[in-house]
């Protein structure tokens, strides 16, 4: 196959989300047919609901600045399903992942006529995530986890280090509709053997944190000892320190924006200094350099080339959308904001357009390319009563949407585009192909 027949065929295996089934059996017997890959290199898995992303991004960085050949594998993408797997911050070239792609359909086809299932699309993904490591020969590979963790395809990889993010309530439908059954299936990834980062967690998350460590025989790590922030500058970014049992990192200037990423360092951080205590060459001044410099597209992630500038951010539930919020009650400018916001049906839509929505002084309402996506009636259900907003406009499909909101927005106002990272990634390519045409 070629890329573009590649990706035709793996997103003819249906929506990642939509055609889940959880479980190790398959992606088992995929790597099996693979070579198994992954135990050509070690891995660190990284669960959570909020934060996971970003502390992948950080971890990655880090490893970088240190000279650690390392592999990244995140969900979803933007743009491109190439975004997923990066070697030495390079996304992988879409002639090697038509590649690797041809060779996990080979094997997922043999699965599907030994098992009668054939493996879904995360499944095929992580596949080639991790055939793709092993040929580039990495030295650790980096692991997002895709949803959940005890019956996620990532989990397979059998990772030597673990970490666990904030948890909250977010996919319910697969995970639990309560704090401690999700925490439980996110607290699976603690196996015996591994080495655990606990970030601060709600109380009912905690207890069943603990309990699997305490049931995997793992002594966690936790990051709730000394990180404070020290400076917030105009920009949304944070001069932080965290102080550990190893080190003290004073004046750190966080390259990802908002309060939140304070955590996501501090469980960076603990993962980095594990790496090191494990037989890694990786600094203090490293992990200083990785902080400072780590990327994460979609993730409040500020594009100033425009007037308005954009601000992107996937605030897709509502610890998420609470991030966003506090982010722009402190650094949105006094022209205001324009809020774009398209999300999927299954999300709190309630809730979290009674936390966005009041921060905006226009809103526009639209539907993400996706057949989970709500539509904008029943976006127009979530705005609170009274709304908050001077305007608020329904619009049929992003492009409109940008159109809307670039004209109500003064040119030092600020849009910002978020409630589903399916949304980010349809505006970034349309502004990306502009650009191109330009």
């Amino acid at each position: 196959m070629n890329f573009d027949e590649s990706v035709s065929y793996l997103y003819g295996l249906g929506h990642e989300t939509l055609a889940v089934k959880l479980g190790l059996e398959n992606v088992t017997r995929l790597l099996r047919r693979l070579g198994d890959p992954q135990g050509r290199f070690p891995s660190v898995q990284i669960a959570g609901t909020n934060g996971k992303g970003s502390t992948a991004a950080m971890l990655d960085s880090i490893a970088r600045a240190a000279g650690v050949r390392a592999g990244l594998y995140t969900s979803p993408h933007l743009v491109s399903v190439t975004e997923r797997v990066r070697v030495g911050g390079l996304e992988i070239s879409r002639d090697e992942f038509a590649r690797h792609a041809t060779r996990v359909r080979e094997a997922a086809e043999e699965v599907g006529r030994e098992s009668g299932a054939l493996p879904t699309f995360f499944e095929q993904v992580t596949g080639v995530a991790l055939s793709a490591f092993a040929d580039e020969k990495v030295e650790v590979a980096v692991l997002e986890t895709g949803l959940g963790g005890r019956l996620d395809a990532t989990t397979a990889a059998g990772a030597r280090w673990v970490a666990v993010t904030p948890v909250a309530l977010d996919h319910q439908e697969y995970l639990g509709d309560t704090l401690a059954g999700i925490a439980g299936e996110k607290a699976a990834i603690i196996r015996p053997g591994a080495r655990a980062v606990v970030a601060p967690q709600e109380p009912e998350a905690l207890e069943v944190i603990l309990r699997r460590c305490r049931e995997s025989g793992v002594e966690p790590r936790f990051t709730t000892e000394e990180a404070e922030v020290e400076e917030a500058g105009a920009d949304g970014r944070l001069r932080v320190s965290i102080r550990t049992a190893r080190a003290e990192y004073a004046g750190v200037r966080l390259a990802l924006r908002g309060r939140h990423q304070l955590v996501n360092a501090a469980v960076a951080v603990a993962l980095a200094e594990m790496l090191a205590e494990d037989g890694y060459s990786i600094s203090r001044e490293e992990i200083v350099e990785g902080l400072e410099t780590a990327e994460h597209a979609g993730r409040l992630e500020l594009d100033e080339r425009t007037r308005p500038p954009i601000l992107y951010d996937g605030a897709h539930n509502v610890a998420g959308a609470r991030a966003l919020r506090a982010y722009l009650d402190e650094f949105a400018p006094r022209e205001g904001v324009t809020l774009v916001f398209g999300a999927m049906r299954d999300k709190e839509l309630g809730e979290i357009g009674r936390v966005l929505f009041p921060a905006a002084r226009h809103l526009v309402l639209t539907r993400p390319e996706s057949p989970r996506a709500a539509s904008v009636e029943e976006l127009l259900r979530a705005v609170p009563v009274p709304p908050s907003s001077s305007t608020i406009a329904l619009a049929p499909s992003s492009r409109d949407a940008m159109t809307i909101a670039r004209t109500h927005t003064p040119p030092e106002g600020l849009v910002c585009v978020t409630g589903s990272l399916y949304l980010v990634g349809e505006v970034k390519a349309q502004l990306e192909h502009n650009d191109g045409e330009s």
